[in-house]
């Protein structure tokens, strides 16, 4: 009677730790927004936040009406998917409230990692569009196959919390999706035969954001993780193996950078704690601690090559590394079981599987991993690159170019800005800066570029009022902020013109430049004062729009920051000397 009783409290109370579990992956939709805001650039903040919190609202109401019976109902197609069931409306005594609310948290985790490789650049609506179709349908086949008695478990393959079905899953969702939606302007520089010989590094603009991030999803994967397990020793040894392979994977991602950049890399070891995370997931009930360490050691080294990897070889453009972290680690994760298993792991007697290659049982789990991966990756590849396909050819999948510019807080949300307060100046107080603007805008002519991206390289600033002084002179003072280097350049423009009288004023910006040696994700940046030039000039005969056309083509390099225009009427004009006014006192022949 008694261990009647003593197991009865005991499956109560790993019943509750199961929905705090739930819970807790709940509350790594916070740590995602987090992470990937930090990792972007600020104007398009808001737009990052948003999506995150779609992800989780989309996704449940996808996860109620098909998700849910597709994952666990019983099997219909040898396996292949679960049958539909609408019991959460009509079995109220008998549901399974519990597994149908953990089941949907881990559903809304797979879309959620593909918001962050495709930021800065996507439409909203075909967000919302493509992150119904992972919660409704990709996801759920393929992890019934695994979670909800299909066809992979009968294989003996194992994923005990997601390497495969979540994080394999999204990060090739990730992969496709930023593949087909082309980079962010000015990412990668080509040549004329479009070969790319540059890469470019968007710094995140706030990395202490990102580390609260990867903070609250390092805490939330102990529920990730462990919510599954029974007993006291199974739990103990998931978190065990959860703690050791993500601070292995930082030490060893920290040390690397340190090696290879001169400097530990912050970004990047962020990455590493992350993908430590991501690669033990599959096996972190059936591995020891050495065997989480090896794991977390390779995740440290393979997160640092996936960002190189889409850098340089793909040309694969994902601001945040989630393909790095998620897709890569996940192959590693789930291939890790067949090789790390062990008999002793508390765990390893429920999960009925075969041990690891490098503890003795050779290669038989190890082909099973392999093969369950193939398959399900095989499934996301096609489905994905579908609903990506159908979006692109409809709605489409990419903002304009003014847009993107402009950032998508004001253009999707209409939002000015997700720092309402913060804004930044540079010491000349001529300039506003949003933080951390990375400057190219991949198109160095000034003939070929378009406007959007004219306007952005040298705006032009005329009275939004349009009122004329109260004595119209007709002349006007054009004042034209530039790069010292451009100096001479801008000189002969307005020479060439006909403007003979200037003043010219060295004043220092603030803007991100080339030639510098620090490097951010190994990409090479800099951020400091630079020297600029700030020329003036009064004209009345010449028109006020040649002197703006010269001025923008002598300035124009391709670059965020190559110059700004202001346009001032003149009320009145004086020449000391001779007492002439306006249009004489312009004059320099008498």
């Amino acid at each position: 009677m008694i261990e009647e009783i003593k197991s009865l409290i005991s499956d109560e109370v790993f019943s509750v730790w199961f929905l705090i579990g739930a819970a807790l992956v709940f509350w790594m939709q916070a740590g995602f927004a987090m992470c990937e805001t930090g990792f972007t650039r600020a104007k398009n903040a808001g737009n990052i936040i948003m999506k995150n919190l779609m992800d989780f609202c989309i996704g449940t109401v996808m996860w109620f009406i098909c998700g849910a019976s597709l994952m666990l109902g019983p099997n219909i197609l040898k396996g292949f998917a679960g049958g539909f069931s609408f019991d959460v409306f009509t079995s109220y005594s008998n549901f399974d409230y519990s597994a149908f609310v953990f089941n949907l948290v881990f559903c809304a985790t797979t879309a959620t990692i593909v918001s962050g490789s495709m930021a800065e650049r996507t439409k909203f609506s075909s967000y919302c569009i493509y992150s119904a179709i992972i919660s409704a349908v990709i996801y759920p086949i393929e992890a019934h196959w695994t979670w909800g008695g299909g066809f992979l478990v009968e294989w003996g393959f194992h994923d005990y919390a997601g390497s495969n079905c979540i994080h394999m899953v999204g990060g090739i969702c990730a992969f496709i999706g930023a593949w087909m939606l082309g980079p962010r302007l000015g990412k990668f520089e080509r040549d004329k035969k479009g070969k790319v010989t540059k890469v470019n590094a968007f710094p995140g603009h706030n990395l202490v954001i990102a580390a609260l991030g990867v903070f609250i999803l390092w805490l939330g994967w102990y529920g990730f993780n462990g919510a599954a397990a029974t007993d006291v020793p199974t739990m103990g040894s998931v978190f065990l193996t959860t703690t050791v392979a993500p601070a292995v994977a930082t030490v060893v991602c920290m040390i690397f950078t340190w090696c290879k950049y001169g400097k530990p890399d912050v970004s990047m070891c962020l990455n590493a704690s992350l993908a430590g995370l991501v690669a033990i997931t599959a096996p972190c009930d059936v591995t020891d601690c050495a065997g989480a360490a090896i794991i977390g050691a390779v995740s440290g080294l393979l997160v640092v090559f996936g960002v190189w990897f889409n850098d340089n070889v793909t040309h694969v453009d994902d601001p945040v590394g989630a393909v790095a972290v998620h897709m890569f680690n996940g192959i590693w994760g789930t291939i890790a079981v067949g090789l790390f298993a062990t008999e002793t792991a508390p765990g390893f007697a429920v999960a009925g599987i075969k041990e690891g290659l490098f503890y003795g049982g050779g290669f038989e789990q190890l082909g099973k991993q392999c093969a369950g991966m193939l398959v399900t990756a095989l499934w996301t590849v096609v489905t994905i690159y579908l609903a990506f396909l159908l979006i692109k050819k409809t709605v489409g999948l990419r903002v304009n170019e003014e847009e993107e510019i402009t950032g998508l807080d004001a253009t999707e949300h209409g939002l000015p800005s997700a720092y309402a307060g913060f804004s930044i100046m540079d010491i000349s107080n001529t300039m506003t800066m949003s933080v951390n603007e990375n400057t190219n805008l991949g198109n160095e002519s000034y003939e070929e570029a378009s406007e959007a991206k004219k306007k952005a390289a040298v705006p032009v600033y005329k009275d939004p009022s349009g009122a004329l002084p109260e004595f119209d002179s007709g002349i006007s003072k054009v004042v034209i902020i530039a790069k010292l280097s451009r100096y001479e350049v801008l000189k002969r423009a307005m020479n060439d013109l006909g403007v003979t009288g200037m003043t010219v004023t060295q004043v220092m910006g603030c803007g991100i430049q080339k030639g510098a040696g620090e490097k951010y994700r190994g990409v090479e940046i800099d951020m400091t004062l630079l020297p600029k030039v700030k020329l003036e000039v009064v004209v009345s005969a010449i028109p006020v729009d040649d002197v703006i056309e010269a001025a923008k083509k002598a300035l124009y390099t391709g670059h965020i920051g190559d110059g700004k225009i202001f346009v001032y009427p003149v009320s009145r004009v004086v020449k000391i000397r001779t007492g002439e006014e306006n249009f004489e006192a312009l004059q320099d022949v008498e």
